[in-house]
């Protein structure tokens, strides 16, 4: 990115405009309109003066940071709306964002479209230096990593029904000695989405989710609360971000089959929480047909308003790249929403010019819960849904994903793969991970299990610069770690497992044990 456009969109990183207007915008249903000036080269005089100005001054001290946001309000001529997913280009159906709508005509599923036409009056160029400039920032709303992508997110949503904790943004870490000792490789790197506010990347869709609905609310839509189906994480961003804008929060959750971490995050937010004697696909089963008779708002995945705040991980990995493209992205699947979100970033960057090609995805799932590696497997033939078995990774345990048309979609239009992890191979790359410092959860075991089995096959060079996607905080699976160091696990050998040594508090003792430890990690000790 040159050093002029970098100037120029510093001082306006508040409009997707390089020479916003000073004069209230227009308004027409609540959209701001005005016509695009794409950011060329000739632009340089401009940013060389605005790197000139006087730094901007703190705002006032009695305003807070939504009503400064509401001083720099930016018109514009973008907008999305549900269409059918996949649906054929001379379709006339589609819907307002502002319906209460989960399925389309024909009970297929919805797809957000936003018009491309308005976003490539833009150039590639143009957008790379908007996304930018914004990183870090803690301007409302775009201090946030998915509201940093508002125009291609819910380009007409109002900034005051925003509800955010300024997500997203997450570590890409360098995985470099778990890479270079078990792999055998250079360029291996993890996104870490389970640094945000509840723990899990399912922030990042909740963001949007619920903002849409506090929009609703305002325009006086039939919506009493929001409710979801869950296997933890979901329900954690569901809960905080409702508590946030205090809008009601229903959960189902499956009776002994999440963490207590898990459980504790609704409860603690003060979600009204069903526990059922059901696994996750029997909760989702019940919150479609409450959802159906009751004015509750469904948050699950089904609903494609989710998976736009998701997939604004893959443009930040494209920015910290430096709009690079990476060779591989490695994404656990359990709903299988995420994967399909993930081609969608990736996608929208390739089709606005930011970048010229798209990685290759895979999608890893738990043996114990794989009907989309079988049906990979059988070469995409019909598909059948599986009874999930009890996994370690239990926010993938799901037989009967949601996201299936959209997943089939995302790995045959990126030349994308498959793979599967028994408990035993994704518990113990849980714990390989764990031991070179990065502490992740069962699920991005899951995935680098997969990234392991690929890198066997040669699939996976040891250059290629590949992505795995950590989707939970580790801190959320202490149990499944606890039992796994000690050897608690039937039938698991726990290889790696590292239990605390049982010592006398004498100096002799302590001496000894410590001399053989040392003389085990270094011959010449």
């Amino acid at each position: 990115m040159a050093a002029s456009s970098t100037c120029m969109f510093r001082s306006s990183f508040f409009s997707p405009n390089p020479h916003p207007k000073q004069q209230s915008p227009a308004k027409s249903n609540g959209v701001h309109f005005f016509t695009p000036i794409k950011a060329t080269a000739s632009s340089t005089d401009d940013a060389i003066s605005a790197s000139t100005q006087p730094l901007k001054h703190r705002r006032p001290a009695d305003e807070n940071i939504r009503e400064e946001a509401r001083r720099h309000i930016s018109s514009h001529n973008f907008s999305a709306r549900y269409v059918p997913f996949n649906a054929d280009p001379n379709s006339s159906e589609w819907y307002s964002l502002d319906e209460i709508i989960y399925r389309s005509r024909s009970g297929g599923l919805l797809d957000v479209q936003h018009d491309m036409d308005a976003l490539k009056k833009f150039d590639g160029q143009y957008w790379r230096s908007l996304f930018d400039s914004r990183v870090g920032k803690t301007t409302w709303p775009y201090g946030s990593g998915v509201w940093s992508k508002k125009e291609w997110v819910l380009p007409e949503i109002d900034s005051d029904d925003i509800v955010s904790a300024f997500e997203g943004n997450s570590n890409l870490f360098w995985a470099e000695r778990f890479g270079k000792q078990f792999l055998g490789m250079s360029d291996l790197w993890v996104k870490h989405c389970g640094i945000s506010h509840t723990g899990s990347f399912k922030d990042l869709g909740m963001t949007v989710l619920v903002s849409q609905v506090n929009r609703l609310r305002k325009m006086h839509k039939p919506v009493v609360g929001v409710g979801c189906a869950s296997t933890g994480d979901t329900s954690a961003a569901l809960s905080a971000y409702c508590a946030s804008a205090g809008i009601p929060s229903i959960v189902f959750l499956p009776a002994n089959k999440i963490s207590m971490a898990q459980l504790v995050q609704p409860i603690a937010n003060g979600a009204f929480v069903l526990s059922l004697d059901t696994d996750f696909d029997g909760c989702m089963q019940l919150i479609r047909e409450v959802t159906a008779e009751l004015p509750i708002y469904l948050a699950n995945s089904l609903n494609s308003l989710r998976l736009e705040g998701q997939k604004t991980a893959a443009i930040e990995i494209l920015q910290q790249f430096d709009w690079e493209v990476p060779d591989w992205v490695i994404i656990p699947g359990g709903n299988l929403g995420n994967i399909y979100a993930f081609y969608k970033g990736f996608q929208m960057c390739k089709e606005l010019g930011l970048v010229d090609r798209i990685p290759r995805l895979v999608c890893a799932q738990a043996a114990n819960a794989n009907p989309l590696y079988l049906h990979y497997k059988s070469g995409w033939k019909e598909f059948k849904s599986v009874k999930a078995n009890t996994t370690f990774a239990s926010a993938i345990q799901i037989g009967d994903p949601v996201s299936i048309d959209r997943a089939v979609y995302a790995l045959k239009n990126s030349n994308g793969i498959v793979e599967e992890a028994t408990e035993e191979e994704l518990m113990d790359a849980m714990a390989q991970a764990d031991s070179t410092g990065m502490f992740i959860c069962p699920h991005t075991g899951v995935a680098l299990t997969a990234l392991s089995k690929l890198r066997k096959t040669g699939v996976i060079r040891p250059t290629d610069r590949t992505v795995v996607v950590s989707t939970a905080h580790g801190l959320k699976f202490t149990q499944s770690k606890v039992d796994y160091h000690s050897k608690g696990i039937k039938n698991m050998e726990c290889r790696f497992a590292n239990p605390p040594v049982q010592v006398k508090a004498d100096f002799g003792s302590v001496m000894d044990v410590l001399k053989k430890y040392l003389l085990s990690k270094n011959s010449k000790f």
